[in-house]
């Protein structure tokens, strides 16, 4: 009879469970890559791990009177791989602006009523402008023709001979293209005019035939541009000269070569007390600037920078740039942090722009490593936020008077810290931004969040934190995809490729690790890719690999489905413990009526503790000091719980318990504790004093998607418009 009990107790649950049971603990590993010697099990790269090198030497000039950018280049490839090559493949991002091109045939349309003039262009492609490379010679180094073929973004040029391990080929390719006006064409370089005073601010980006990537997961990475997969790009090594208008300052990726031979003496002396100071110098001031505007050089002058180990190239140029700068001494590194304005950026980007960029690199230094280029580059243009190694674009302008409001302020500085950020995601940690969006923007929203925090506590933070996306992920599911989606099939592209991922990771880190051993298992991923080429299992497998948290469930949950975290707090039950009576005339049964009234009963049921029986005790011959224990726990409230998870996303319970007394006191239940049932959890608490009111998440900090179930009592959840009125 003893053993059929037993039976029966311990098939009960699975049972249960059985019915609705979804393996939301069960590993990853059929989700991810099998392990091999490239990249490991444990998410370090393997001894055999490989990647290709492309350097580029480059010759540009700008014609601002034609608005048109023509160039050459000499690519190098190293083929670092085990295998034989018999083609390259380059990434002509510009031609995503070619008539009839593949993004604009899969763009979708839709017509709201009365339409802007603008919105024309979005539907019939009619910019005014012929985008796309007009491309001259694609040759061997020694100027034979080699054969190659377009296919819309990417350009497959075939070799004379196989390129074999460690050999290297080089190609010579020129090329031009028209220079658009950002203001028609959606893009991530182009110019900026301003009629005013008939000048023009060029922030160049993507502008030159790129090698794609091949590695060892994907071979070639040739996935068409189709605008919002962004980059996957090789380090390598870039010599450039760019030719521009004499009166033209220019900012870009790399170090300048030449500075006496393009900078006046002053300024060169501004610029060396600049890497100096650890405030911002004014290199360029206003009042040249001014000055020149109302002129224009007929005169043209070369620019040569040099970068090492990068993964991209970018510029900016305008006659109307105010420059400043200062450094920035990290443990092991003291780089430059650098703005360059418009006046019509000021007096914001003055008094803002610089410091920002010296405190993102602060605090990324802090969770990752020093940051290990020589310059950091904020450039201001009208509505821009896009980043490049060493150097981004970044929107966020005053009025006419040069008056802003907070909000302008918030979104400016948010935005320089998030692009400058970049230089660590995906510009070192080079992810591949053509397949994934969460893994390069939302750890960078991630980590924008923690600098915003530290450096702006004045500002609206929300941003990046579980409660910015609870709306988000108790939305309509047509409209959610996981976050392991492919960048060009995301709907709610912010929500999905940059805020949830963001806070997912805080979850991670404020609740189901604990900071110290995030921090450090954070660090260890950026410290193995820096300037290596992870992938989402990577970071997955490494995560855990320095923490010794089993996350696969946390994976399963936040990155594969579009589950949500609603935790329902079902029922409360609370007893009092006394010792049995004499007489054997005990009624400890449970009362239920806390499930009807919604409140805590006035007084606790009674439950009774008594000597187990010597049958208890099984074969053991030793005997506990029962009656010590019984003493112990008299008088003790008993809380028995039941939660419901509604959302389906498993998350750990942080229950805030409010005693009679006033006090009140936090615990945190594990994940782990829905192992057996995945839908609904029943556990007893035992407690000291008298509860009042149960609640979870009190802080919101687990993204649970709805507030009224969180508290029992139950407590009305007060409206965004109630707090907004209680603001004012």
């Amino acid at each position: 009879m003893k053993v059929f009990i037993w039976a029966a107790l311990i098939m009960l649950p699975i049972v249960v469970n059985a019915q609705n049971w979804q393996g939301k603990f069960e590993q990853i590993d059929k989700l991810l890559p099998t392990p091999n010697s490239y990249r490991t099990a444990s998410g370090q790269p393997g001894h055999k791990y490989w990647q290709q090198k492309a350097d580029y030497i480059i010759n540009v000039s700008l014609d601002e009177k034609a608005l048109t950018l023509e160039g050459d280049e000499v690519v190098t490839l190293h083929n670092n791989s085990p295998h034989k090559l018999k083609y390259l493949w380059f990434q002509l991002d510009q031609n995503i602006r070619k008539e009839n091109s593949l993004e604009f045939q899969s763009r979708e349309n839709e017509i709201y009523g009365e339409m802007e003039a603008q919105d024309m262009m979005g539907i019939t492609n009619d910019h005014f402008y012929e985008g796309g490379y007009k491309l001259g010679n694609v040759t061997a180094f020694d100027g034979s023709p080699l054969p190659y073929i377009i296919n819309g973004t990417m350009m497959r040029v075939d070799l004379p001979e196989l390129l074999i391990p460690a050999e290297n080929v080089k190609i010579k390719i020129s090329w031009s293209y028209n220079l658009y006006d950002r203001q028609r064409v959606d893009g991530r370089g182009g110019y900026e005019y301003f009629p005013e005073d008939g000048n023009y601010l060029f922030t160049v980006a993507q502008w030159h035939p790129r090698l794609a990537v091949y590695d060892d997961v994907e071979g070639w990475q040739n996935k068409q541009f189709l605008g919002d997969g962004e980059f996957a790009l090789t380090f390598g090594d870039f010599d450039v000269k760019i030719s521009v208008p004499a009166d033209h300052i220019v900012a870009a990726t790399g170090e300048l070569q030449n500075k006496e031979a393009v900078l006046t003496k002053d300024q060169l002396k501004r610029l060396n007390n600049a890497a100096k100071a650890t405030s911002p110098v004014i290199v360029v001031s206003e009042k040249e600037v001014r000055k020149k505007e109302k002129t224009r050089s007929d005169e043209i002058k070369t620019w040569h920078f040099k970068a090492i180990n990068v993964r991209d190239f970018a510029f900016a140029t305008s006659r109307k740039f105010i420059w400043d700068a200062m450094a920035v001494p990290l443990t092991t590194t003291t780089p430059l942090a650098m703005s360059f304005y418009p006046k019509e950026g000021n007096p914001l980007w003055e008094k803002y722009s610089t410091q920002a960029v010296a405190n993102t690199l602060k605090k990324y230094s802090e969770h990752t490593f020093d940051y290990p280029y020589p310059v950091a580059i904020s450039v201001h243009s009208a509505d821009q936020g896009m980043e490049y190694p060493m150097i981004c674009f970044n929107g966020g302008r005053p009025d006419a008077k040069g008056k802003y409001s907070q909000y302008k302020l918030q979104s400016m500085v948010s935005v320089i810290v998030h692009e400058v950020g970049h230089n660590y995601f995906p510009m070192i940690i080079n992810t591949d931004e053509r397949q994934w969006t969460w893994i390069d923007e939302g750890i960078n929203t991630f980590l924008e969040h923690l600098t915003m925090k530290e450096y702006y506590p004045e500002f609206d933070n929300t941003w990046g934190t579980p409660v910015s996306v609870t709306n988000y992920m108790k939305g309509n599911p047509d409209y959610i995809r996981p976050l392991m989606t492919n960048s060009d099939q995301i709907v709610q592209f912010g929500y999905n490729g940059y805020g949830k991922p963001s806070a997912a990771l805080s979850v991670l880190r404020e609740v189901v690790m604990g900071q110290e051993l995030f921090d450090y298992s954070f660090k260890e991923y950026a410290s193995r890719w820096a300037f290596k080429r992870p992938m989402p299992a990577d970071f997955f497998r490494t995560m855990e690999d320095a923490s010794a948290v089993d996350l696969d469930w946390f994976w399963r949950g936040w990155f594969f489905t579009t589950e949500y975290v609603d935790i329902n707090i079902k029922d409360v039950s609370w007893y009092q413990i006394e010792r049995k009576p004499a007489n054997g005339n005990e009624n400890s049964q449970k009362d239920t009526t806390e499930q009807v009234s919604n409140k805590l009963l006035a007084s606790p049921g009674p439950i009774y503790l008594s000597k187990p029986s010597d049958a208890s005790y099984g074969g053991f011959k030793n005997r506990l000091d029962d009656e010590t224990i019984i003493q112990q726990n008299i008088g003790r409230f008993l809380y028995e719980i039941t939660f419901e998870n509604l959302g389906g996303l498993v998350s750990p319970l942080i229950i805030e318990w409010t005693y009679s007394d006033g006090s009140i006191e936090t615990e945190i239940i594990p994940a782990e504790v829905w192992g057996l049932n995945e839908n609904i959890v029943t556990k007893v608490f035992a407690k000291e004093k008298q509860v009042v009111q149960v609640q979870i998440d009190p802080n919101q900090i687990t993204g649970d998607a709805y507030l009224f179930n969180n508290s029992f009592p139950r407590k009305a959840v007060k409206s965004r418009f109630d707090m907004y009125l209680e603001k004012d």
